[in-house]
């Protein structure tokens, strides 16, 4: 069976999608030695996109960018000469042509939910397509059972078309570091320990004002005093996040880093006291997943699949009240009994999601629509 998978996300912009085709590639290499593999990406050189090295994993290059406006017939004509019995289209949106069956996986239905969070590209690429694309895909992979439940009820896709295949966390994420390690990032960036973390691209999807209201009262109370550090670059639609601080007159205890990835990140999450994501929606939540394997407890709000995520390893609030939130935060950041049963809660659970498992059900997709 001769398979391509669409790998030029990453070529246009790092994100949780280009992550999920990064990570996945490697885990179906080390499992599927039988069959013919033609990872696209765009430019000469795909090697720091695309890490398999397996003889039956080959690169080719397109033409196509990503997310442009005549990409489903560009792309499509030129995947044509490759004879593919199944293409795999990570980002939501195959090609109209280039192979026998086309399988897609849909990460979450934010555009339908709240279109009032996302930049008009991103609702033309996505929301202008969606419906076309769930009809024409052959089957669909969805990372949670909540982006799947969503796809029968809001785009009435047979339940039969669907699989779950979870995502799972940057193996480096399960590696253990040593406090050297961890002392020299926090002193890098001037942070305490047992500070509250935020990860994520900074939009109005991830509620970030409400948590900063929160995290607000939580400073009057008087109990704690430790920094709400947001980790991640400013995506769209963010102002309001900057303008919440100004107003609260928190400059000096909310701090926005960019430019932490990898080995750093994973520091941070050892040396946080908790890891909170107030998020409207998400598809997956991968930075809860990350938190767990690094011994930090989460709270998560308990909308879209962060439940289906955290498990009971975390607490799952609602998004109606900011005091919910802010003895939350003081129960998880005081409570060292409370803390314990999360950390440990949080191990266990973060190890039952796999990229082995995601390839093996990847795999048995690619075969089924054949």
């Amino acid at each position: 069976m001769h398979i391509g998978i669409d790998v030029r996300l990453p070529f246009y912009q790092m994100g949780g999608i280009s992550q999920y085709i990064l990570h996945l590639l490697p885990a179906l290499a080390a499992l599927d030695t039988e069959n013919q593999y033609s990872l696209f990406h765009l430019g000469r050189d795909g090697r720091s996109h695309t890490p398999p090295a397996a003889s039956n994993f080959q690169r080719k290059n397109v033409r196509t960018p990503s997310h442009h406006q005549l990409e489903r017939l560009a792309l499509g004509l030129e995947l044509l000469p490759h004879r593919l019995d199944v293409l795999h289209s990570p980002d939501f949106i195959p090609p109209q042509w280039g192979a026998r069956r086309k399988v897609i996986t849909v990460h979450d239905l934010n555009f339908i939910f709240y279109p009032q969070f996302l930049t008009r590209n991103s609702m033309a690429y996505y929301a202008d397509q969606i419906e076309w694309a769930v009809q024409t895909a052959d089957h669909i992979s969805a990372d949670s059972h909540a982006t799947r439940h969503d796809l029968i009820e809001q785009l009435r896709v047979p339940p039969e078309k669907i699989t779950t295949v979870h995502l799972a966390a940057n193996p480096l994420y399960e590696k253990g570091y040593g406090g050297t390690a961890v002392s020299a990032t926090l002193q890098k960036h001037n942070l305490p320990r047992d500070f509250i973390l935020f990860v994520g691209t900074l939009e109005p999807r991830k509620n970030l004002p409400f948590l900063i209201r929160a995290y607000d009262e939580l400073l009057k109370q008087g109990e704690i005093d430790v920094p709400l550090v947001l980790v991640g670059g400013k995506g769209w639609l963010f102002e309001e996040v900057f303008t919440t601080i100004d107003e609260l007159g928190l400059h000096e205890k909310v701090r926005h880093q960019t430019g932490i990835f990898d080995e750093q990140l994973a520091h941070l999450y050892h040396a946080a006291g908790v890891l909170v994501t107030p998020s409207h929606y998400e598809g997956f939540g991968l930075p809860a997943l990350e938190a767990m394997h690094c011994g930090c407890p989460v709270i998560v709000s308990n909308r879209g699949s962060l439940p289906e995520v955290a498990g009971e390893a975390g607490l799952q609030l609602p998004l109606d009240d900011e005091a919910v939130w802010t003895d939350a935060l003081r129960r998880v950041l005081t409570d060292s009994a409370l803390r314990q049963t999360m950390i440990e809660r949080g191990h266990a659970q973060a190890k039952t999601f796999t990229w082995q498992k995601a390839a093996q059900m990847t795999l048995q997709i690619y075969k089924s629509v054949i």
